[in-house]
């Protein structure tokens, strides 16, 4: 077993766990959009990134990609990880502004606007849907073309495919095909009507080092009982 530290917490892992498989099963909630059990990790939204190693020397870092170590420390929430993840949010509205669950993700993290230009290229090029034709359906009827700013996804050369059994997985599992009715406006990008609401203590009490991760957060649900 591997000895580790997340949040500050002593948690075992076996050897080949990532570090968000290590922390979801310690009920530690860590947001993703490319990620799927079954699935390999791809690594591609960033939305699970978190802070790796001492303060002075930390980075980020995927979690779904990166191994369990002897000794890390690894923090799922800290000021900067937050930061990290309100941008990647923008920048996911910004190519799919109606993606429902793209939106509930930026309606909990506070996410009101934002300030890219929207694309409406209504992928986020995140392969659940190759990945899930190759891996679990063994048809490989689709996958990546191009690079950069002209990387797609698509069958090959763009003709029917032939071994494609139209069972709908690919559609399943994209989060860009979950569509919400909302604004197409920059400014009113973000209905937030249906999503859970978050925690208070998000942005008004940062520890900077750590700020709220659980979820549920705990002292929310006693303020709302009381």
């Amino acid at each position: 077993m591997i000895n580790l530290k997340i949040n500050g917490i002593s948690v075992q892992a076996e050897a080949g766990t990532t570090l968000l498989e290590a922390a979801r099963f310690y009920g530690l909630e860590i947001p993703t959009l490319c990620h799927l059990e079954g699935l390999s990790p791809y690594g591609a939204c960033r939305l699970c990134v978190v802070e790796i190693g001492e303060e002075s020397r930390s980075r980020l870092a995927s979690s779904c990609t990166y191994p369990a170590e002897e000794g890390l420390k690894v923090r799922t929430a800290s000021e900067r990880v937050i930061k990290a993840r309100k941008m990647i949010l923008e920048l996911l509205l910004a190519s799919c502004p109606q993606s429902k669950v793209i939106q509930d993700l930026a309606s909990k993290y506070g996410i009101r606007r934002q300030r890219f230009r929207q694309e409406h290229e209504d992928c986020i090029l995140c392969g659940l849907c190759v990945r899930m034709c190759k891996e679990q359906m063994s048809a490989q009827a689709i996958g990546f073309h191009g690079r950069g700013n002209k990387r797609g996804i698509s069958t090959p050369f763009d003709l029917k495919s032939e071994v494609c059994r139209l069972c709908g997985g690919c559609i399943h599992v994209c989060p860009a095909c979950q569509l919400r009715c909302t604004y197409n406006q920059p400014e009113e990008a973000i209905c937030g009507g249906c999503a859970n609401i978050s925690p208070p203590c998000l942005e008004k009490e940062k520890f900077h080092d750590m700020m709220c991760y659980m979820d549920p957060c705990v002292a929310c649900e006693i303020k709302n009982e009381k």
